[in-house]
């Protein structure tokens, strides 16, 4: 039972990881380019973060290129800002997926061609061919996941019920949401956490009040990545990935508030229709509570800025203030910051020229110092 639960977890992670992989390999550098050109706005942005979220299957992939994408200083920090909120509710698709089709059809033994299928041509193929190939054998490796899942969840059920767990109190839903914190924290996926959730709700093993605790903090600890990913980072990938702490722990706010109301219109509602929703109450409780904070910030997204802002004031030197190592992941994306940089240095050097030939300025010594410092 624990070898199927271990196993099946790793499985959808290892799906997860090749599916991401592949499809951000084959799309190249439209990422950067749909980011660029759809984030004029906080709505376009926000929209813009979720597409790319829903197709890369990977919310931590959207953010991490996000912070990169700030630190070279393609996007501005309000642009960002309104990305993070899109990946976080890009990445309740997942849920979608594994309730809607995972579960209703059982479809993990149907998946294993697509896993050979995949393997097979990413052998015999090149570029963007074998690219595509490693994200259908990640896809098809998901569902066979969720199905291994599915099967240790049921012999787990049968010495295990929601009694088990704390229930009916605030202090149950907030160690559970702790739970759910530390479940995503360890997997490095809020796609792991929310799979295992809702495989142990639809086997029984947890109730409904149990499941959208351990949601709310899945959506949380999500934020890890992006925490870890700013450590040593430049000043506007903190302030990217603060942006994405704070936003998500508002949204695990809000939806600790409407949980209650939630799971009782729930119930009510299935005692009218006389059936039950499902594993897909969950995911719809997911991108309800995120969509629900993302409307409630998005209108103030310039305050909500500025606050961030003063938090995490601008340090360091001005001249490299794009240049990052964590950058070196994105090629393309490391060597716009180089370029951008450079123009900074030019711009100071020629500014520097025009005032000495002016003699506008006496010789500034710390100046040089400053472009020197820059190039090297």
């Amino acid at each position: 039972m624990v070898s199927q639960l271990l196993g099946g977890i790793g499985l959808f992670l290892l799906g997860v990881f090749l599916l991401s992989d592949g499809l951000k390999t084959a799309a190249g550098d439209t990422l950067r380019r749909i980011l660029v050109r759809f984030t004029g706005r906080p709505s376009t942005a926000f929209i813009s973060g979720a597409g790319i979220t829903v197709l890369a299957q990977s919310s931590s992939a959207t953010t991490l290129a996000t912070i990169g994408f700030v630190s070279a200083g393609i996007l501005t920090f309000s642009q960002a800002i309104g990305v993070v909120m899109g990946a976080s509710l890009g990445t309740t698709s997942t849920g979608w997926l594994i309730s809607l089709v995972g579960m209703k059809f059982g479809i993990g033994k149907l998946a294993f061609p697509l896993v050979g299928l995949g393997a097979l041509v990413r052998l015999v193929s090149h570029g963007r061919n074998a690219a595509i190939a490693l994200a259908v054998a990640g896809f098809g490796l998901m569902f066979v996941a969720i199905d291994i899942l599915q099967s240790g969840m049921v012999s787990l059920s049968e010495s295990f019920s929601p009694n088990n767990l704390p229930h009916g109190t605030l202090s149950g839903r907030v160690l559970l949401v702790g739970i759910g914190i530390g479940l995503t924290v360890i997997t490095q996926s809020s796609a792991a956490a929310v799979a295992t959730t809702l495989a142990a709700f639809h086997t029984g093993m947890i109730d409904l009040e149990q499941g959208t605790s351990l949601v709310i903090g899945a959506s949380i600890g999500t934020t890890s990545t992006s925490a870890l990913a700013a450590i040593g980072a430049t000043t506007p990938a903190k302030r990217t990935a603060l942006a994405h702490v704070l936003f998500s722990v508002v949204a695990g706010l809000v939806a600790f508030v409407i949980l209650p109301i939630f799971v009782w219109s729930v119930k009510q509602a299935e005692q009218s229709l006389g059936s039950q929703f499902g594993a897909v109450i969950l995911a719809a409780f997911h991108s309800g509570f995120t969509l629900l904070a993302a409307l409630l910030v998005l209108p103030g997204v310039k305050r909500f800025s500025a606050f961030i802002e003063r938090l995490v004031p601008e340090r360091g030197p001005p001249l490299t203030q794009h240049l990052d190592s964590s950058l070196i992941e994105i090629p393309e994306v490391a060597i716009e910051a180089v370029r951008r940089t450079l123009m900074d240095v030019a711009a100071e050097v020629l500014d520097e020229i025009e005032q000495r030939l002016r003699g506008a300025i006496p010789v500034t010594p710390d100046r040089t110092d400053a472009v020197l410092a820059a190039l090297k």
